[in-house]
């Protein structure tokens, strides 16, 4: 195994850590507001914002680590009556266009990043700056896409091997 190889495992280990974490957060944070609420009649301020924008975050970081793993949906129907050969081409057009997706989608939420520090949007209770959460979700999809990246080029030099038509528990 490769040190590139080690990297984006450590990488991909790294970001899906940062995904349990906020969702962590979110079952933490609601837990705590209904039971606040309901035996003393108080809540935390900005349960609602910091719920919402870790779900956003958690979401955000997952899209990278799901594609890079091949823990995705897949419908293997086209893709198990082909040969090798057809298995590798349908394998390099799913890594494309998930590519040309996802890079699009970093360079629209680095625009939504700056776009909502410049508008100067807080949350309600607080006042804390809504955009560093998209910043810290953009840092995600970022991540995403490199590994995104590495999957293709893996998959283009061969050295990354067919996923096999089965499902995710007989996979391992």
């Amino acid at each position: 195994m490769s040190k590139s190889r080690d990297a984006l495992d450590r990488l991909s280990d790294w970001i899906e850590t940062g995904a349990a974490a906020m969702l962590a957060a979110v079952t933490a944070i609601t837990f705590v507001a209904v039971f606040l609420r309901y035996l003393f009649g108080t809540s935390i301020p900005d349960t609602f914002d910091f719920g919402r924008n870790f779900l956003g975050i958690l979401i955000f970081w997952g899209i990278g680590v799901a594609g890079y793993r091949g823990d995705h949906i897949a419908v293997d129907l086209l893709w198990s009556a082909a040969g090798r050969g057809g298995r590798r081409a349908i394998e390099l057009f799913a890594e494309t266009v998930t590519l040309f997706c996802l890079g699009a989608f970093v360079w629209m939420q680095a625009d939504k990043v700056l776009q909502t520090q410049a508008s100067g949007l807080s949350t309600y209770d607080l006042r804390l700056p809504v955009w560093t959460f998209y910043a810290v979700a953009w840092i995600g999809l970022g991540a995403g896409l490199i590994l995104a990246v590495a999957r293709f080029f893996r998959i283009l030099s061969g050295k990354e091997p067919s996923a096999t038509p089965t499902t995710p528990a007989m996979r391992d």
